[in-house]
């Protein structure tokens, strides 16, 4: 049964990513796979819920946290990075570096987003196919964890884009709200958001395997995508205003923020 769901799964997400790509091409806005993310892990939730035959109260919640979070997001990233807006700094960074055959590397890079979201399901795959009825305490604390990151995460994002609709904030870097105490506090929510997929995933069997999601989550987050390439992108964009945020403000973790130094 696990291989079927997953090989389903795959499929179903692969097709979703290469529909975005065709329509990224036109557009000239590689942001869009961001969005399609999002819907691919909601696809999968809502796929392994209907074909996983495990007890439904536990598969559907399992599926309805993923739901809200992914067509939240997706509907967000949508809506204030692609549709009548340009193409992120960092994808446009990307065609800097790739130069050549750009389509066919970027093809590669919406179809890797499919076999990451895949790999990244394991908490709603496990959740789905445990039989045992009722819910445990540890799927209550998962949801619990769950609603307190996604309403962190939505405030996030609520201040950062309010703080971008006034132009008076032109050209100003946003650290009012949680991002006075945090650089990337979308990106601190997001995690502990799967952290709480897999604590709600540890009580079904094998339900252990869904904490290399987190794991992942964070190390894309903290080393590969997401924060390193948000700061490089600031760091060209808003120089030293934003160095002496970086000495300030917690990069991850909200904290007080810290006295400036000297050196700006």
């Amino acid at each position: 049964m696990i291989v079927h769901l997953l090989l389903l799964g795959t499929g179903s997400v692969a097709a979703l990513m290469l529909l975005l790509w065709c329509l990224h091409l036109p557009m000239k806005n590689a942001a869009i796979v961001d969005a399609g993310w999002a819907g691919g892990l909601v696809i999968l939730a809502v796929l392994f819920a209907a074909a996983g035959h495990g007890d439904s109260t536990r598969a559907w919640l399992m599926a309805g946290m993923a739901s809200v979070w992914g067509l939240r997001l997706g509907l967000y990233l949508l809506l204030t990075r692609v549709i009548g807006h340009p193409e992120e700094g960092r994808y446009q960074e990307l065609r800097r570096q790739w130069k050549t055959k750009i389509p066919l590397k970027f093809l590669a890079f919406f179809e890797f987003q499919a076999v990451l979201c895949v790999a990244l399901s394991g908490p709603f795959l496990f959740s789905a196919i445990n039989p045992a009825p009722g819910l445990s305490p540890l799927e209550y604390v998962g949801g619990a964890l769950w609603l307190v990151a996604i309403c962190g995460e939505v405030a996030a994002d609520m201040q950062l884009h309010s703080f971008k609709q006034n132009p008076a904030n032109r050209g100003r870097l946003c650290d009012i709200g949680l991002w006075n105490y945090s650089r990337h506090p979308n990106y601190f929510f997001e995690s502990l958001i799967w952290i709480a997929y897999a604590v709600f995933a540890l009580a079904s069997p094998w339900g252990w395997i869904g904490l290399l999601s987190p794991a992942m989550i964070l190390y894309f987050l903290l080393r590969v995508t997401g924060i390193p390439a948000t700061e490089a992108q600031a760091l060209r964009t808003k120089g030293d205003a934003y160095r002496r945020y970086q000495q300030t403000t917690s990069m991850f973790i909200p904290w007080f923020p810290r006295k400036p130094s000297s050196q700006f």
